[in-house]
């Protein structure tokens, strides 16, 4: 009989709220949300289960936020407060393993396929790290445990918040089957429209796809969901993590009328990416650089260029190019540079999550 791992997938039940409720009790059982400032054209970070009642999530804009819940409680973030409760909960999860991706600050993969604790159990390990969790941080945490990163991931979200959903090697055939694509990491709106159309709604009807026939639809990611569908991800949990991009974004109160506004802004946040460069721990080998660039209307667009250095003109020349694709008002401006990948070839997942970037109000308050 072939050996399982055991993964288990914790993630934290609405991270920077939890924190601001536990330490001010008197936001508990109001919606609150924590982001930037409705007037400054702040965004929500997070939000607790009271607020996502009212449609309210993440990377919404405060302002919008508030329109849907007039006593939306907007805090704002403290990143070094949540930063040490963090590190707090990875202490906990080294107690039962050296094997921990860390994918953000309230989020991480652990292989417990070693854990001798609990007689190995998976399940009671994870119900273990929830409780010494909450009794160490007072906040609550849910968890995924299946055999790949794949199933843990769906798994933790199954029973949100402070709960755990387990999937055995026994049952993922059964499980998958029934799965909607729009669980799979990568099927956006677009994609699972396409699969609409093609009669694609279940992992059940992409097995029984043809493998040539999805890579023709959906060209290299076709093969990825082939291998999904069927509950297949060999992926192993990564004590190290490879930076793909370093950056940072602006948010302007008052929209950036023309291009030459938006020139100006360029060297204060080559400055601030500058000062970001400086804290790596090591020296970036730089790919390229880029601008990013959200219009008053919410259309943005990504310029960039192989470069191998952080050189303003070049930034000046890509925000001119990006610009005139809209040739209106701006409301963020963002740029950045992408470094030279590793030989490994990364999963769009882990692409996606180590391309972090943090969101900035114009007076540098974060989100």
């Amino acid at each position: 009989m072939a050996e399982f791992r055991k993964i288990i997938h914790c993630d934290c039940d609405c991270f920077y709220a939890s924190i601001e409720m536990r330490d001010n009790p008197e936001l508990v059982g109001k919606p609150i949300a924590v982001g930037g400032s409705p007037e400054r054209r702040g965004v929500v970070a997070t939000c607790n289960y009271e607020a996502r009642k009212f449609g309210i999530h993440s990377a919404m804009a405060s302002a919008t936020a508030r329109q849907k819940c007039p006593d939306l409680i907007i805090v704002k973030p403290e990143m070094e407060k949540y930063r040490v409760a963090s590190k707090q909960i990875h202490e906990v999860f080294s107690r039962y393993t050296s094997l921990i991706e860390p994918l953000s600050l309230d989020e991480a993969y652990l292989d417990v396929s070693d854990c001798q604790r609990h007689d190995g159990s998976a399940t009671r390990i994870a119900q273990a790290i929830r409780d010494e969790v909450h009794e160490k941080v007072n906040i609550t945490i849910s968890a995924g445990i299946a055999p790949n990163k794949f199933l843990a991931k769906i798994a933790s979200d199954w029973n949100k918040p402070n709960g755990q959903f387990v999937i055995r090697p026994e049952q993922i055939n059964d499980f998958v089957a029934k799965l909607s694509v729009k669980k799979l990491h990568g099927v956006g709106k677009v994609t699972a429209a396409k699969m609409q159309r093609l009669g694609i709604s279940t992992c059940k009807d992409l097995q029984l796809m043809d493998a040539d026939l999805l890579r023709q639809h959906f060209g290299v990611f076709g093969e990825r969901l082939h291998q999904l569908s069927q509950g297949i991800d060999q992926r192993p949990v990564k004590t190290e993590r490879t930076r793909k991009s370093v950056s940072l974004e602006n948010t302007y109160a008052t929209d950036l009328p023309d291009l030459e506004s938006c020139l100006k802004k360029l060297p204060d946040l080559n400055l601030q990416l500058a000062k970001r460069l400086a804290n790596l721990d090591s020296k970036p080998l730089i790919h390229k650089q880029f601008v990013k660039i959200k219009f008053h209307d919410f259309e943005q667009t990504t310029v960039e260029m192989l470069s191998s250095t952080t050189d303003i003109n070049n930034y000046m020349k890509l925000c001119q190019d990006g610009f005139f694709r809209g040739d209106k008002p701006v409301r963020l401006l963002g740029l950045g540079i992408r470094l030279q990948s590793p030989p490994a070839v990364l999963s769009a997942e882990e692409s996606n999550q180590l391309s972090l970037t943090l969101d900035l109000c114009e007076d540098g308050a974060a989100l």
